[in-house]
């Protein structure tokens, strides 16, 4: 399914699931279980379905008996879940008008935890407390043909769709179950997990282990069932079910279990780890470092922090959990998130910072800008462990500090994120600064590629409209609408530059193999066209709208005739948004693209000439133990990189102005919800 259509669909399904808390008096987190349970019993009968398509057609026959029944082994032997007739989506899809949908659901849910004992008592059972007929609409909306056919990993991201929604709208612990995806990406990017053991000892909704399954079908071509082991600690009961329910949507399998990290250590995984990852909740107070078991914690080798914040004790647990490197295994790395406070504090703090650096395991330092994760505003840092450099002479010495502050996308007015073309960019300066090319190479080959492609399409739909704008102009009725349409189209400002960059965009991008100076005259030509070819269009459109009008207001026959509106302006209007895009539905036009790609290739390629790593100001620069020692043993990234004080030719003034308009939508609203709640409370103050 293409990525718009995706789109579509997942904000229809949650318009439709929303209906439970609009029409209940629950709240996000209470209705938030019950719906992820809708999906994931859909996409299990989906796959179920599947399966038992496939098995069936290599059923051995009996002449007598005929084929075998279907058994439970078929299934799991082809990653598939066995669903009982009672827990089937069809069936209760074609329940009776008199059966009781709420039960029906509950009973669905407890036949699959009795096949499975990893899902006792964590899909949810409550569906009862809805009313009959919003659960029979809520079956058929997830039941619609679309999702019958859906395959691959469709579930997974609608799933993923549905728990980041949930943590906008403040469900499961005001969203700490959730990291934001590009981050959870970078993460896992970086740590690159590839085999072994894998942890996550605040595990959330398990989005670490769901990305690293990715990673390793993309980059492996492999079942990540056959290379790694998930194992995962989390503390709240419901984000411990939410996990499961999440890796089983996702076909992934885990030793999830729920405990407090800072007092058990459940999966005693110290010092056997190939790969940590985590997003730990920032600032707690409040960890008994009184007992025992927290003074005594063999997970806390550079020591007991004396302030309340337990900040610390996560950057030693993640440490001590890797495999130190050795002559008959590989280190551990790990890739956490942690508030960006933790990078500068001091007293016991620093000192435990210091021993750190000093063991050569810091590997990466990468700062976030605000707004990257949904209940909060404050920037935050991204750490990266290596193990291995501990025993590199070379490269022991080395940190790697990235500033990534002015990187980001606005998705909205209150939440940032990176573009996937950004996060392939960040990768790419981390591969070089490891001394590897391949991943820049590709990265800047894919971004030309696709510009080239888009060129081409751009330039297409760019001459279609041309052909447009010719045939309305030599059309001779409409010659004589106000005066000439031809004259009137003539006198319009930037009408030839704009018919001159059209012709030369066309020639520019019809080359068979353009390069890299012809792709950027073609991203200018792209940028240049857009809003006076706008205009232009606006203006023709407007022009030959109010003759139409005119000639029917006159009531002349032959007017009606003509059908202008389907020959001239719905065409003009089509062509129009496929290059400059469709507001309403968010779609980015053929021009802003084919310069967006060009334009993160250019980005790439003139910070690193070369394609070998080098410090570029106000981005990146590798700092050495003893730079870090003359700033106090600060690992913060603003602190070594500079500010970049060169003119940036590629900051997008017309982007920019987009999002301080974002911002200003939000604040408007929220001006209104405040305006309203003071009204509210005078009205109640009123004698």
């Amino acid at each position: 399914m293409q990525g718009k259509q995706l789109k579509k669909l997942e904000a229809e399904l949650w318009r439709a699931a929303d209906q439970l808390r609009a029409n209940s008096k629950l709240t996000a987190s209470e209705y938030s279980m019950p719906v992820l349970g809708l999906i994931f019993l859909r996409h299990a009968y989906n796959r179920f379905q599947k399966v038992k398509i496939e098995v069936e057609k290599t059923l051995p026959s009996h002449p007598q008996r005929g084929k075998r029944p279907l058994t439970k082994k078929d299934f799991e032997e082809q990653n598939s879940m066995f669903l009982p007739d009672k827990a089937q989506f069809d069936y209760l899809v074609s329940l009776p008008e008199s059966a009781d949908v709420g039960e029906a659901i509950d009973n669905a849910m407890k036949f699959i935890e009795d096949e499975y004992d990893n899902l006792k008592g964590v899909l949810p059972k409550n569906y009862s407390i809805f009313s009959k007929d919003l659960l029979k609409e809520l079956l058929r909306i997830f039941n619609k043909e679309v999702l019958q056919k859906a395959e691959g990993d469709l579930f997974g991201k609608i799933y993923e769709y549905f728990l980041n929604k949930f943590a906008m709208t403040g469900a499961q612990e005001g969203g700490e179950f959730f990291t934001p995806m590009s981050l959870v990406q970078t993460i896992v990017n970086v740590i690159e997990p590839e085999s072994g053991v894998m942890f996550d000892p605040a595990t959330g909704s398990a989005g670490m282990f769901v990305q690293t399954g990715y990673f390793i079908e993309e980059r492996e071509g492999l079942d990540p069932a056959r290379k790694v082991t998930f194992y995962g600690q989390e503390k709240a009961d419901m984000n411990t079910r939410l996990a499961k329910m999440n890796m089983a949507v996702h076909g992934l399998e885990g030793f999830i279990v729920q405990g407090n990290t800072f007092y058990e250590d459940k999966h005693n995984l110290t010092g056997r780890c190939d790969r940590v990852m985590a997003n730990p909740p920032f600032n707690v107070d409040g960890v008994d470092k009184a007992k025992d078991v927290v003074k005594k914690d063999p997970r806390l080798p550079f020591g007991l922090p004396k302030n309340d914040n337990a900040n610390y004790l996560w950057i030693q647990y993640f440490y001590s959990y890797l495999k130190p490197h050795s002559a008959n295994s590989q280190g551990g790395r790990a890739g956490f998130v942690m508030a960006s406070s933790a990078s500068d504090a001091g007293h016991s703090e620093k000192e435990i910072r210091e021993k750190l650096v000093k063991t050569g395991a810091v590997d990466v330092m990468m700062a976030i800008g605000n707004n990257f994760f949904y209940t909060r505003s404050l920037p935050c840092t991204l750490w990266f462990f290596d193990r291995n450099k501990e025993k590199d002479e070379q490269n022991k010495d080395k940190v790697l500090m990235l500033d990534a502050r002015k990187i980001y996308r606005k998705v909205t007015s209150k939440v940032n994120d990176f573009s996937p073309e950004q996060l392939q960019s960040l990768i790419s300066i981390v591969n070089l600064y490891r001394g590897k090319t391949d991943k820049f190479k590709t990265t800047v080959k894919t971004y030309l590629e696709t510009a080239a492609s888009l060129a081409k399409e751009t330039a297409e739909i760019t001459a279609e409209l041309q052909k447009t704008l010719q045939s309305i102009v030599k059309n001779e009725d409409l010659k004589k609408l106000n005066g000439g349409l031809s004259e009137k189209l003539n006198t319009l400002e930037d009408y030839n530059d704009v018919l001159t960059r059209q012709k030369q965009l066309i020639a520019d991008a019809a080359r068979a193999t353009p390069t890299i100076e012809v792709l950027e005259n073609v991203a200018r030509q792209c940028k240049a066209i857009r809003k006076p070819q706008d205009k232009i269009i606006k203006q023709l459109l407007d022009t030959i709208a109010d003759a139409v009008k005119e000639q029917q207001l006159n009531k002349n026959k032959e007017w009606k005739a003509l059908e202008v509106q389907s020959q001239y302006l719905a065409p003009l209007k089509a062509l129009q948004q496929q290059l400059s895009g469709n507001p309403d539905e968010e779609e980015p036009g053929l021009l802003h693209e084919t310069e967006y790609f060009f334009k993160q290739a250019h980005w790439l390629t003139s910070r690193f000439p070369e394609v070998v790593y080098t410090d570029v100001e106000g981005l990146c620069k590798v700092v050495t133990q003893a730079e870090i020692e003359a700033k106090d043993w600060s690992l913060s990234p603003g602190r070594y990189v500079g500010v970049d004080t060169a003119t940036d030719d590629d900051f997008d003034y017309e982007e920019r102005l987009n999002e301080i308009h974002v911002e200003l939508e939000g604040l408007n609203e929220e001006a209104i919800t405040l305006a309203n709640a003071i009204s509210e409370n005078f009205k109640g103050l009123a004698l």
